[in-house]
């Protein structure tokens, strides 16, 4: 087949979307597919809606010789518009990869509505959808309806590879000392690192310390809101603030933790989730989005309400006090990701979907 994919930026850029797009790209090329990126420049959302009106970017896929354009809905300010004119232009079929729905975060109201109407218009305008959870076919078909063509695969469990047993587990949960805390995200509001900075204030300062491994660049304005927070708590000797971090060393950090927690008020999956699992971390997240798929609550994680710093801290208190109910949520995180697909079999889900629909 060949195969376009439209994105924003580089298909490295670190994140669990585009973790999601890379991962595709690599198995079609293995496959033998042909993949040809096209890459759009970041700009704020509003500069997006002008690639709408932009000739040559109109003509270059046009004149694509594809069998099948892939879309990340995350590019739908610079596409909804511009579909409509390539509807009967192009032989080939649109299909949108869709991760979750800027709609579906947590804002302001009327913030909402207009991107909701940006996206109701996008949605429209493809002939299908990879979607990587129920959660987010959900969301999407509450907008546009059921109907077209559409292949739910899930995000692969193994990437990182674990190399933990369930020995090693038992003995890291079981080791004296403040209970290790990991977070694994952007630094950017939706993650709610402020959430678990304030539940973490309220807990006894030598209980525990946290480790932060994600981008620094994403938000300056929210990580310079983040340090602020974590000196007026007094937390500065009990959080670690890394960066992002290659995989090797992230794998590292999850080997030593204790217990991965990223209350993030939104995401359509939650890659880093079932990462952690598959270190035996047991995961704490908000009881909303994807995260429902794959956490269930009291077994191999808490789910706790969007933005409850008091309901977080609970649950970590338990962890720390009680090793042995850490050592059977470990267990039973690690089990949680054994049954969860590999990259592999959910590529190529998403390739036979391409192939038995997109010719």
């Amino acid at each position: 087949m060949r195969i376009g994919l439209v994105i924003y930026g580089s298909l490295e850029t670190i994140s669990g979307g585009y973790l999601y797009d890379r991962m595709l790209v690599e198995w079609l090329r293995f496959r033998g597919d042909q993949v040809r990126i096209i890459s759009l420049p970041w700009r704020s959302y509003v500069r997006h809606l002008a690639h709408n009106l932009s000739l040559s970017f109109y003509r270059q896929l046009c004149q694509a010789a594809l069998d099948v354009l892939l879309q990340d809905e995350l590019n739908h300010p610079s596409l909804f518009i511009l579909n409509r004119r390539l509807h009967g232009r192009v032989g080939y079929p649109i299909v949108a990869v869709v991760h979750h729905l800027r709609s579906s975060e947590r804002r302001p109201a009327w913030e909402n509505r207009v991107y909701q109407a940006v996206e109701r218009h996008y949605l429209a305008t493809v002939d299908g959808f990879i979607f990587n959870s129920d959660t987010t076919r959900a969301a999407v078909e509450g907008l546009v309806g059921s109907g077209r063509p559409a292949v739910v695969a899930h995000p692969g469990r193994d990437h990182l590879r674990p190399n933990l047993t369930p020995a090693q587990m038992a003995e890291r949960a079981r080791q004296a000392g403040p209970l290790r805390i990991l977070f694994v995200g952007n630094l950017i509001p939706r993650k709610e690192l402020h959430t678990l900075l304030d539940g973490l204030s309220r807990l006894p300062l030598d209980s525990w310390h946290l480790d932060v491994v994600g981008s620094l660049e994403a938000d300056p304005a929210y990580v310079y809101a983040i340090r602020r927070q974590v000196i007026a708590l007094g937390l500065t000797a009990r959080v670690t603030l890394s960066g992002s971090l290659p995989d090797d060393e992230l794998s590292t950090h999850f080997r030593r933790s204790h217990v991965l927690c990223v209350p993030s008020s939104y995401e359509g999956f939650g890659i880093v989730y079932l990462e952690g699992m598959g270190m035996g971390l047991p995961a704490i997240a908000a009881a909303t989005g994807g995260a429902m798929e794959i956490i269930t609550h009291g077994q191999n994680g808490f789910l706790v309400p969007p933005g409850d710093a008091e309901s977080l801290a609970g649950y970590l208190y338990v962890l720390n006090e009680d090793r042995e109910r850490l050592v059977q949520m470990s267990w039973a995180a690690h089990q949680r990701y054994l049954t969860h697909p590999t990259w592999a079999e959910s590529t190529e889900r998403m390739r036979w979907f391409l192939q038995t629909w997109g010719n």
